[in-house]
């Protein structure tokens, strides 16, 4: 099993990164929180801790080995944590984890389902067998301290923010309402993540 990968970060998609080994490329999954960590680290080397995982149907015979990859292996174990949840899996599991590890772990230790709902994928039903079998699980990962991004993401974090809920699937103009009614609050908001938790929060009160 392939637990750790390091090598140069050639490219960086909305669902994976690439990585440059010698004279191999590999393509690792990432949840949106992990693009958004990596956006700015491109031609430079990175490690991902990584979990493997066979796509596709095993009744056919089609099954493609998998890795998702994460900057932090306490990451790593929260995003295994998270798919042991019925109904959830790898898949929904990435598409869900938009806001960092210890937001979404305190969501669950808070039992908000409601706040849990509001990620992409993860209706009413889910959110409360999250709670019903982590809530117990993730008192560490709510307290994991913020992974600072780099000054230059600072200095565009609306224009990111907008960017991001645009690839969720909102409107140009629900994504512009949406931010700027977090920015009515007239606070500052050093990174993408602040500013995606405040958009969640105003759209949830």
């Amino acid at each position: 099993m392939i637990t750790r990968i390091s090598g140069t970060l050639s490219a960086l998609a909305d669902d994976h990164a690439t990585l440059e080994i010698d004279a191999f490329e590999y393509q690792v999954l990432i949840p949106e929180f992990g693009r958004r960590q990596l956006q700015n680290k491109l031609t430079e080397k990175v490690s991902l801790h990584t979990l493997q995982y066979l796509e596709g149907n095993p009744a056919q015979g089609r099954l493609t080995p998998r890795l998702v990859g994460f900057l932090d292996v306490v990451e790593r174990e929260f995003f295994e944590l998270f798919c042991s949840v019925d109904g959830v899996g790898v898949k929904k599991a990435l598409r869900a984890m938009v806001r960092p590890v210890r937001e979404v772990a305190a969501l669950i230790e808070n039992q908000d389902a409601k706040g849990l709902s509001g990620l992409p994928g993860i209706g009413p039903a889910t959110a409360e067998r999250i709670i019903a079998k982590l809530r117990r699980k993730v008192p560490k990962f709510a307290l994991m301290v913020p992974r600072e991004l780099p000054a230059e993401v600072e200095s565009d974090v609306v224009k990111e923010t907008f960017e991001v809920l645009r690839t969720l699937g909102h409107s140009e103009t629900d994504a512009r309402r949406l931010v700027d009614a977090a920015l009515s609050a007239k606070k500052k908001y050093k990174d993408v993540d602040s500013l995606l938790h405040a958009v969640y929060e105003k759209s949830h009160s």
